[in-house]
């Protein structure tokens, strides 16, 4: 068991008063957060630096075996000008203060609670969770705003972007791939905000979303023979209704021995595959150029040779590129998009085609559409926090000018129980889809109970 660890251990038991002060903080609305170790933590930070600076130690590219070395140095500091307080106290105060100095502060302990989804900063006194699906207000505080930002410097600063009152807004990724957000005064009046949505160490699997009851196995094995299949498909779906973790699960379906290049803001997609090729998004520099954009990324993609191309989301103008590459030999491709219902997503996408600057006629961008996408895949997160598959729905084609959709799974509700969760089944509306065909052509077996509730 590393130091830290057994700091962590001897923390607990002062984590219930520390928790008491700091609801105390935060309820009354007008009371502000007092640190009354503020003075000896700053003096033994800056010792700290001090030493580590002596003795030719990289902050920024820390060994394995020179955190222990880093927490006996901070440690011996604590012990000789924290000599007044309890044992406890001080192992609370060693671990605040490298918390500080080595991560992101108060936000350590969120970051590694495996409950905890994701972390919404609402300035420094407000720090809001997301568990199980529900919002929370977490015991957590900052000092102030500066805190804040210097825990925002720290985070943008390690990836190369910035952010200041020219740029008040970033995105980044942390370094064990967690998604990051950040906006700053003057834009943000409540102070500096975070958003951190968690990534997981480990990727979720199909068997995770059914025992999550979010699919069925009949859809599971649905959708895998879809992939295997080579259909285009779309997953779409509110913000934080479980998209990317689904896309994830589609692309874990791809056979190993195919090329995979896949194009992300920020790289979050963990596929297991040999044969595969991450690409991120890049902004502006200092002086505003040097942007790569998604749309960059899926003209470029289209040179490198891929069998699949798999898009972490289309916003706008990469739109068209995607369905011309499906339209044009790359079957089999996968992306996500933001919509309320499949229906909806049809208007999205005419929308975000027509963003790409090309002046095309409605009619000639639902016939891209309608020719590209064979599945949608429609994910929502319920009002209980669960995230459910709620269609399954097939592109069937053009009739006038109208994209023709048909639902082959739903997910029924039947209203809720004495916990105040959602009960339901997801069932089949029995309607074989027109592009078992095309399975049926790549080798693929279809079982008749897919279509039977």
């Amino acid at each position: 068991m590393s130091l830290l660890d057994r700091l962590e251990k001897q923390k607990i038991g002062s984590d219930s008063n520390q928790a008491e002060d700091s609801a105390t903080g935060l309820n009354t609305g007008n009371k502000i957060y007092v640190d009354e170790y503020a003075d000896l933590k700053e003096k033994v930070h800056k010792q700290f630096i001090e030493n580590v600076n002596q003795q030719d130690i990289n902050l920024f590219d820390i060994e394995e075996d020179q955190e222990e070395q880093l927490l006996k140095i901070m440690e011996s500091i604590i012990e000789v000008r924290a000599a007044n307080i309890s044992r406890t106290e001080r192992s609370r105060l060693l671990k605040e203060i490298y918390d500080d100095v080595m991560g992101l502060g108060p936000l350590e302990p969120l970051l590694n609670d495996s409950e905890i989804t994701e972390i919404m900063v609402n300035g420094p006194y407000r720090i809001y969770v997301e568990r199980k699906g529900k919002l929370e207000l977490s015991n957590v505080v900052f000092r102030d705003n500066n805190h804040v930002l210097n825990v925002i410097n720290r985070i943008v600063t390690s990836v190369g972007r910035r952010i200041d009152e020219a740029s008040p807004m970033v995105d980044a990724r942390l370094k064990d791939g967690s998604r990051f957000n950040a906006v700053i005064p003057p834009l943000s009046l409540v102070g500096p905000t975070m958003t951190i949505r968690k990534f997981f160490k480990k990727p979720l699997t199909a068997a995770d979303l059914i025992k999550f009851n979010s699919i069925s196995p009949k859809m599971v094995s649905f959708l895998e023979a879809c992939v295997k299949g080579k259909l285009n498909i779309i997953v779409s779906g509110g913000t934080g209704s479980g998209k990317t973790t689904l896309l994830n699960v589609l692309s874990s379906c791809i056979p190993n021995n195919e090329r995979i290049v896949t194009i992300e803001d920020a790289a979050e997609l963990q596929l297991m595959q040999d044969h595969v090729v991450t690409l991120e998004s890049r902004p502006p520099n200092l002086e505003g150029v040097g942007q790569v954009s998604i749309r960059d990324l899926v003209r470029n993609s289209l040179r490198m040779r891929p069998d699949r191309i798999i898009v972490g989301e289309v916003r706008s103008g990469e739109t068209l590129d995607m369905l011309q590459a499906m339209n044009t030999g790359h079957d089999g491709s996968l992306t996500t998009a933001h919509a309320n219902s499949p229906r909806e997503l049809m208007s999205r996408l005419e929308t975000m085609v027509l963003m790409s600057g090309m002046d095309l006629p409605v009619k000639a961008i639902r016939e891209q559409i309608h020719s590209a996408l064979d599945i949608v895949v429609h994910q929502q997160r319920l009002r209980d926090g669960s995230r459910k598959v709620v269609n399954i729905t097939e592109v069937v084609g053009m009739e006038g000018d109208t994209i023709t959709l048909q639902d082959i799974y739903n997910y029924k509700m039947d209203g809720v129980d004495n916990f105040g969760r959602i009960k339901g089944n997801f069932v089949t509306t029995g309607i074989r889809p027109k592009f078992l065909e095309k399975l049926t052509a790549s080798g693929i077996i279809i079982r008749d109970d897919w279509f039977m509730n």
